[in-house]
């Protein structure tokens, strides 16, 4: 995580010395994310953003605390945010899930905001389990998804989709257990826009200001702190 808060910074600064030299403010959207070390790209266009940001999520069907039958169709057209959990995980789990809940609270009644948290081991996690787990945790909105199914499907999303791994830019295999504190945000294209660390109330507080950029449009202008207004 600290990898990605020196990029951020990096990119920030460097457009705060363009806008030095320029003699006027820099404005940026939220960057791209195209490649598994999750170097930040800015395009200025949906034309540049089609030719050069290739990396979408892929298709993908699993079942979900209710038993209803999620699948990338559900997500088209919207924003949503993605983590990979454990019904029976102590360690950082439940701090990432009642993070999860500030997210919850901020867009429970939002149809265009979707929140997924896949298993990582759906082998355990049936969905009465699901349900229990959603219930012991207050997970009540229509838009929070609980999703079990196929291991090996949801690992080769959670690597080659989201890149949800410890070691950014490391690609393990297949069959080694997946567990990661990173948050994806994904825009309404299935392109990456955001990773947070879901163990802090802070970046929590970030990734919602950056789901309401994207819902918005907005773009963001960058001080000398490094914050995003």
């Amino acid at each position: 995580m600290y990898r990605i808060a020196f990029l951020r910074n990096s990119v920030i600064a460097g457009l705060i010395i363009i806008a030095g030299c320029a003699g006027k403010q820099k404005f940026a959207t939220l960057p791209f994310y195209n490649t598994s070390d999750f170097t930040p790209q800015f395009v200025s266009s949906t034309n540049e953003m089609t030719q050069k940001i290739t990396h979408t999520i892929n298709p993908f069907s699993f079942t979900d605390q209710d038993g209803k039958t999620i699948t990338d169709k559900d997500v088209e057209g919207k924003i949503h945010v993605a983590n990979f959990i454990f019904t029976s995980c102590a360690s950082i789990c439940p701090t990432m899930t009642k993070h999860m809940k500030i997210v919850q609270k901020e867009f429970s009644h939002d149809p265009g905001v979707v929140m997924l948290s896949y298993s990582v081991t759906p082998w355990i996690d049936s969905v009465p389990r699901l349900k229990n787990y959603a219930n012991k945790n207050e997970i009540n909105s229509f838009n929070w998804h609980l999703l079990t199914g196929n291991k090996g499907e949801i690992y080769q999303l959670a690597r080659q989709s989201y890149f949800a791994e410890e070691d950014l830019g490391f690609t393990k295999d297949s069959t080694e257990f997946l567990h990661t504190e990173h948050i994806l945000l994904i825009d309404k294209t299935k392109r990456i826009r955001g990773i947070y660390n879901g163990t802090l109330q802070l970046e929590m507080e970030q990734l919602i200001k950056d789901i309401k950029a994207l819902s918005k449009k907005r773009v963001y202008s960058f001080s000398a702190n490094f914050s995003r207004t």
